[in-house]
């Protein structure tokens, strides 16, 4: 084992520095500054290089974790592009949202005294040093195929699915409701998480690579579905998941109750320049205003925050657990905490004041009870505990569910679950349709971007395959 590795006995873990609260707290870039090449490499040098790397184990992508970090420490940084970006597509997009904690640096088998690698921060900076010297490329096939895919959805696992079957020389066309690439990498989540430049790079070189993109088209209002089946050899429905899930109780109606997603959209479209008449007109932008906001996911941070950069007044959490289990990053919860937000744990909505808008939310303390059949303890309200919380505006953040393609698109042979998502052969992706398959939230429920892009590229595998054997079968004939 090379000197330069082990170092996690000596040298501290150090992530790059945050910028100030009270300077990043009135805009929306991102919050964390670059790695310097030697703050990088020594980080990457604290790795242990186990037998048996957990880091990789638990990442959605199984990741070549150790080895791109090994390469860091030795300062050969294209080669760690390399071995990085040869697992993941868009391994500048998963450093910056990846929830590490969670994943691989939360498995990191370094002992707790001397705290993980900063895999993510190592991950960004190896990323962002390879697009400045000019070391990403597009991936151009080799040669052409005279099949043809139509991807439906732009978000990350539409994309990974598109860059990997045009590498393989497919006629790839990527569809998608929005006028920009991304989905929810370009408009759901922040600026200063994710700046919206590392997104738009990413489309200019999947447009380099020769996939086409269809911009601004709806299918089922523009394009039916049954067209775009005749237009391509298979289709891939990769659109996510965004109907915002509801919220009930008496006064649930009111104005200024918004839901998580228009909110975050109205204020990434604002940054982007566009023109948004209910943020002119204050109905989705919190300045001057007391937010509530209702949910304890990654959404729910990224709406607090938010919040918090638009000017509010105040910013309160409301989340029915505790801190303990809260389903959001513990760095997100942090970060949102050093910037203002007031937490109020162990406490659910019940009904909204207000007469025709919204000004106060009655709220109930709950307790944890005993566990359900996942391990999780279940809730319940504490008797005689009720409270009210003042609020202009309340952001209802509970999660995401999938609209209804089969009545959306026409297509009553597009089957789905109980919950609303795509059935599919877990094994090849594809539908009860012939040549039509789906993956990402689609299938899986609301997830993380790390793993969209996994099922992107499983999908994109076995779609491969299925039109290999397909073109063998017609050159046979």
């Amino acid at each position: 084992m090379p000197e330069r590795m082990l170092k996690f006995v000596s040298v501290p873990q150090h992530a790059p520095d945050k910028r100030a609260v009270t300077e990043r707290a009135v805009d929306f870039d991102e919050i964390y500054e670059d790695f310097s090449i030697k703050a990088a490499e020594l980080q990457a040098s604290r790795c242990s290089q186990c037998g048996v790397p957990f880091c990789s184990i638990h990442c959605p992508l199984h990741n070549n974790i150790p080895d791109w970090l090994k390469l860091t420490a030795e300062g050969r940084l294209e080669e760690a592009y390399e071995v990085s970006s040869a697992t993941n597509n868009f391994p500048e997009i998963c450093g910056r949202i990846c929830p590490q904690d969670r994943l691989c640096e939360g498995n990191c088998v370094i002992e707790k005294g001397f705290n993980s690698v900063t895999i993510g921060a190592v991950e960004r900076f190896v990323t962002d040093t390879a697009f400045d010297k000019g070391w990403v490329k597009p991936r151009k096939p080799k040669r052409e195929r005279a099949q043809s895919v139509g991807i439906i959805g732009a978000g990350p696992g539409g994309l990974a699915a598109a860059e990997q079957l045009r590498a393989l020389g497919y006629q790839v066309h990527v569809y998608d409701r929005y006028d920009r690439v991304g989905g929810l990498l370009i408009y759901g989540i922040p600026g200063f998480k994710l700046e919206k430049d590392i997104v738009l790079r990413r489309w200019k070189l999947l447009e380099e690579a020769g996939i086409v993109f269809h911009m601004g088209v709806e299918i089922g209002r523009d394009i039916s579905f049954a067209d775009l089946r005749e237009k391509h050899t298979t289709i891939l429905i990769a659109t996510g998941v965004y109907k915002s899930r509801d919220l009930g109780g008496p006064g649930a109606g009111l104005a200024g109750i918004i839901p998580a997603l228009d909110f975050l959209t109205a204020a990434n479209r604002t940054g982007l320049g566009d023109t948004v008449a209910a943020f002119a007109s204050g109905e989705l932008n919190a300045a001057g205003k007391k937010v509530v906001v209702i949910g304890g996911g990654d959404t729910a941070m990224d709406c607090v925050r938010t919040a918090v950069r638009q000017g509010a007044t105040s910013v309160k959490c409301l989340y029915r657990r505790d801190k303990a289990n809260m389903p959001g990053s513990m760095r997100e919860v942090k970060n949102a905490e050093e910037e203002g937000v007031e937490f109020i744990w162990l406490s659910a909505p019940e009904a909204f004041r207000g007469d025709k808008a919204v000004t106060a939310v009655r709220t109930v303390k709950m307790r944890l009870g005993m566990q359900d059949a996942t391990g999780r303890q279940s809730v319940e309200p504490v008797p005689g505990s009720h409270f009210d919380i003042d609020a202009d505006i309340v952001i209802k953040a509970l999660g995401f569910d999938p609209e209804d393609l089969p009545k959306l698109w026409g297509e009553s042979a597009l089957r789905v679950s109980r919950w609303g998502t795509m059935k599919v052969d877990h094994h090849t992706f594809e539908t009860e349709l012939p040549g039509v398959y789906a993956a990402g939230d689609i299938v899986r429920g609301a997830s993380l971007v790390v793993w969209a892009i996994r099922d992107g590229r499983d999908a994109a595998a076995a779609m491969h395959k299925a039109m290999s054997v397909g073109a063998t079968a017609v050159a046979a004939e």
